[in-house]
């Protein structure tokens, strides 16, 4: 609903972006506005995310004339310079790169009408809170703000009373997995993890997996491992390129792997379809990183294993 603030939990995937893109998609093609500056802003904390969810909104509004773009670091910004003087209405970005612009001078955010904060409580967090206030006072004070995370913890949730004024909320379970996953603990000593994990993947019910490591080197040396033992795996990782990692997500999705080996970079909205398995081959720290790491699996009413 225009003007409503709104905020969201719930363990989602694409259905959540759709929800929020379709009443932008008409907002933006039944009101006009005079200038050429962008007037809806989603920001969410990962290139992945980013890039999936300007997917979205290119396929959602493909026969509108709604122009979108993204913006996030790793790569040159000469090529988002040239896509901003294409005046968008739309910027899907990543904060840091997004006030290097708004810094610059070329990225215009003072006729922002709709904000959308996606994974709401990771753009909350330490990490990303001073970034997110310093985009906050640069936008309108009368616009429109959404925001969407599975997981809230009190301590975070009390932060979004900085943006959200009177907001609708909605929440669905957003504080247990959702009941097509199916759990498992295997203890074991820690220079057996690969001979285990090797079994798990080796069984019957196995398509696709998700193995999640604590960090980059492990994921890189993991997932070579893996390739030379004859399954397809590919690590996902932040020491990696920008085109290395668009080829490890476009191959993981296409079926070229059957195995991502990925840090947390890939536990937060990413939406593959069929994945069968969630692997925690390091324990993540907190249980909202669990939260969103088995939400991978058991998507789409589809059953999954963690």
């Amino acid at each position: 609903k225009a003007g409503l603030d709104f905020l969201g939990l719930a363990q989602t995937g694409t259905g959540k972006t759709a929800a929020f893109v379709l009443p932008i998609l008409h907002r933006l093609t039944t009101t006009k506005t005079r200038g050429s500056a962008p007037r809806v802003l989603i920001v969410a904390p990962t290139r992945e995310l980013v890039s999936q969810i300007h997917g979205e909104v290119q396929a959602l509004g493909k026969h509108t004339g709604v122009t979108s773009m993204t913006v996030f670091g790793g790569v040159s910004q000469n090529p988002q310079l040239k896509n901003l003087r294409k005046k968008p209405q739309v910027i899907v970005a990543c904060p840091g790169r997004l006030l290097d612009l708004a810094q610059q001078g070329v990225l215009r955010l003072e006729h922002i009408e709709v904000l959308v904060l996606d994974e709401a409580d990771h753009m909350f967090d330490m990490g990303f809170l001073p970034d997110v206030r310093r985009i906050l006072q640069r936008l309108p004070k009368k616009r429109q703000n959404l925001l969407f995370s599975a997981t809230m913890p009190k301590e975070i949730r009390k932060l979004t009373k900085d943006v959200l004024r009177d907001p609708h909320v909605v929440e669905l379970a957003h504080s247990r997995p959702v009941e097509t996953i199916e759990h498992a603990l295997y203890p074991v000593h820690h220079t057996r993890k690969e001979s285990l994990l090797r079994h798990l993947i080796d069984g019957d019910d196995f398509r696709t997996a998700i193995v999640f490591t604590r960090t980059k080197h492990r994921a890189k040396n993991l997932a070579r491992k893996l390739d030379r033992d004859g399954h397809h795996a590919v690590a996902l990782q932040g020491n990696m390129s920008q085109p290395q990692r668009e080829r490890a997500m476009a191959g993981f999705k296409d079926g070229t792997y059957d195995i991502l080996v990925a840090t947390d970079i890939a536990a937060r909205g990413i939406d593959v379809a069929g994945v069968s398995h969630v692997v925690n081959f390091d324990v993540p720290n907190t249980p909202e990183a669990y939260m969103h790491r088995i939400g991978r699996t058991g998507r789409s009413e589809r059953e999954g294993k963690a």
